[in-house]
């Protein structure tokens, strides 16, 4: 086994691309010496946004691409068309067995058929999901799926409970995450069909410390650290979050503006 953790970064990725993305890989490799980094992107570029900073060069390999799937291009088309991008290239890195894992702040839809189409999913495993880590009171929980499969079966539902627990697990070091699904009541009956038929499967899982439901009044509470449901529920829970931050931060904001313009006065 490598001392070494190999990452695949996007350099391309993202609206604030290289610039940010350079900036935050510098900042991981001079916070991690395990980490080594295979910058994907245009050469030329990456190479001059590197000579901006100090970091440990032998630890970090530009692998040239020439082009970059933008957000708004169908995801499927893209990656079967650009197979010089930054995402295509990194995604092949894994498949290759040359890094362990790929970073990007680039097209979700692109990163999420490219991880299907070239990487593949682990066997057995029915879906990707997409899951975030959100903000509560009690620390970080886990929203799966926020926005991958907008029509899942109870089978699926089970796999993301299962999965995410191993992530709260391995990731966070959560030893005991608690799982619960996204319901409209805390009573086992309450529900729509999806909700009512994967419920007695998670209370029957026996490799998951499994809650009940949770009502998304709950969530910020930190009730739960998985938090289960199909991506249609789980991308309007993730927009309400990105709506009520952006609202307080603008109230916050005026509220100085506000306070300082007094003083002066």
């Amino acid at each position: 086994m490598s001392e070494y953790v190999n990452v695949a970064v996007d350099a391309m990725g993202g609206d604030n691309a290289p610039g940010e993305i350079i900036k935050g890989t510098v900042d991981a490799l001079n916070a991690y010496r395990q980490l080594r980094v295979m910058l994907v992107g245009r050469e030329e570029i990456v190479k001059e946004e590197l000579a901006k900073y100090t970091y440990p060069e032998k630890r970090v390999r530009i692998v040239n691409a020439t082009e970059i799937i933008e957000m708004a291009e169908p995801p499927v088309n893209a990656i079967r068309k650009k197979k010089d991008s930054s995402i295509v290239k990194g995604l092949q890195l894994v498949k290759e067995g040359k890094c362990d894992a790929f970073v990007s702040a680039g097209s979700t839809g692109a990163i999420l058929a490219g991880g299907q189409l070239i990487v593949g999913r682990i066997r057995g495993i029915e879906r990707s999901p997409l899951a975030p880590l959100i903000p509560t009171s009690k620390g970080p929980a886990l929203l799966i799926d926020c926005g991958a499969n907008m029509d899942a079966r109870p089978s699926q539902l089970v796999q993301f409970a299962q999965m995410g627990s191993i992530y709260m697990k391995n990731i966070t070091g959560n030893p005991n995450p608690r799982v619960a699904i996204v319901n409209v009541g805390a009573e086992e009956e309450k529900g729509n069909a999806l909700v009512k038929e994967t419920f007695p499967l998670l209370k029957a899982c026996d490799n998951i410390n499994f809650i009940g439901s949770i009502e998304a009044r709950d969530i910020t509470d930190g009730y739960a650290d998985v938090i289960v449901c199909d991506a249609f529920v789980g991308n309007v829970i993730l927009k309400m979050f990105e709506g009520v931050a952006s609202t307080l931060l603008h109230g916050i904001k005026d509220a100085i503006m506000s306070s300082t313009l007094q003083s002066r006065n």
